[in-house]
């Protein structure tokens, strides 16, 4: 795997400093600001300073916290310049609960002088890592992982329109404007469908054969409710539980108590296809299956009846958009789907992903967003 860019690693560092001092930077401003970067001259501070406020902050409150954050960040040679236009040299802060050793590594200008210096966390290690082996510590690391994760559904047409510059003619519209034109239309008024997500559905098995990893997947739930709209989240044990609002809370350790508090069944047993009945009759006909993503994260282990549960996913797949089915243990070198529930499911599953690590769950993100293979 090739190397990120120098500039590429500081700005994600920098993006986590200013998300500690509270400001809202996702991996869209990140990306934004190396574009910036791109087109002015890294090694200037002056650059590097507007390029960041202009791209990282949105309020006029956010300024000072900027302004606090980039003097922090980005060594300044013991000056006390708030507008320095010195050549930089920059540091990336190593975490001070990091559970990973740190890596530096040294760029140096045409006359041999050190340019660049950073100092960051090799979070490759802990990406591909399986969650059944994590320390409590590096499920503090995940947490920051997972702040910039995004999950969202993939567009789609619906019945409203939206004025465009091309697609259906709008009569209306158009002679609303020839009125200004004394009766004769100069110009002529489209209107397209209006796309917007599809939603998406979570379904994740809390019972005693997923212990290892439903905690993991569970911060993963919390971080898909709080970042992503039209998402709702459940539970699944020997009941069903909707946990949309006990994740909501932006605090991840908050909300995994406020999960536990409210799910009943955690590391008891599993019964997939009365779950999955009580979704589909509850709340899915009602609509919230309906052109959904439904993603369901179990190893398939059920002590129901596996007839119900295959009933249940045809069901399900007659309502939703797509079925993915998230599984940790398919990481296992020879796996097959050998269990009763997930054999009797996986006919009506469009998509079978692990869940067992971070890269896995970017891979189910990419596949949520990218659900576009049949339209129902």
């Amino acid at each position: 795997m090739a190397e990120a860019p120098p500039m590429l690693d500081a700005a994600v560092a920098f993006g986590r400093v200013l998300r500690g001092a509270g400001l809202r930077v996702g991996t869209d401003r990140l990306v934004e600001f190396v574009r910036a970067l791109e087109q002015l001259d890294a090694g200037k501070r002056d650059d590097v300073y507007w390029a960041g406020r202009i791209t990282l902050t949105s309020r006029a409150e956010d300024i000072e916290i900027y302004d606090q954050a980039f003097e922090i960040f980005w060594d300044r040679g013991g000056e006390a310049r708030t507008r320095p236009s010195s050549k930089m040299r920059l540091r990336v802060p190593q975490p001070q609960d990091s559970v990973l050793p740190p890596k530096k590594r040294v760029e140096r200008n045409e006359a041999g002088r050190e340019a660049v210096t950073m100092r960051y966390s090799p979070v490759e290690i802990l990406r591909r890592k399986d969650f059944a082996a994590y320390s409590p510590e590096e499920f503090a690391e995940l947490n920051r992982l997972l702040a910039d994760l995004r999950v969202g559904g993939a567009l789609r047409k619906t019945r409203r329109l939206e004025p465009s510059r091309r697609g259906r003619h709008d009569p209306r519209r158009t002679l609303r404007s020839a009125m200004r034109t004394g009766g004769e239309a100069v110009r002529h008024r489209y209107r397209r469908a209006r796309s917007e997500p599809r939603k998406v559905v979570l379904l994740c098995d809390v019972s005693g054969s997923m212990s290892s990893y439903s905690r993991a997947l569970l911060r993963f739930l919390h971080a898909s409710v709080i970042a992503g709209t039209h998402l709702e989240a459940f539970s699944i044990g020997t009941r069903l539980t909707r946990i949309t609002k006990e994740l909501s809370t932006r605090d991840p350790d908050r909300a995994l108590r406020q999960t536990a508090g409210a799910v009943e069944d955690i590391s008891g047993g599993t019964r997939l296809g009365d779950a999955i009945k009580e979704f589909v009759d509850r709340w899915g006909q009602r609509g919230m299956a309906r052109g959904a993503v439904v993603v369901i994260l179990s190893d398939g282990w059920d002590r129901g009846d596996v007839e119900v549960l295959a009933e249940q996913m045809q069901r399900l797949s007659r309502l939703a958009y797509r079925v993915i089915w998230v599984n940790p243990l398919k990481a296992a070198p020879g796996y097959k789907p050998l269990a009763a529930g997930m054999a009797a499911a996986l006919p009506y599953v469009d998509t079978f992903l692990s869940g067992h690590n971070f890269d896995s769950l970017e891979e189910l993100a990419r596949a949520i967003a990218d659900a576009a293979g049949r339209d129902r």
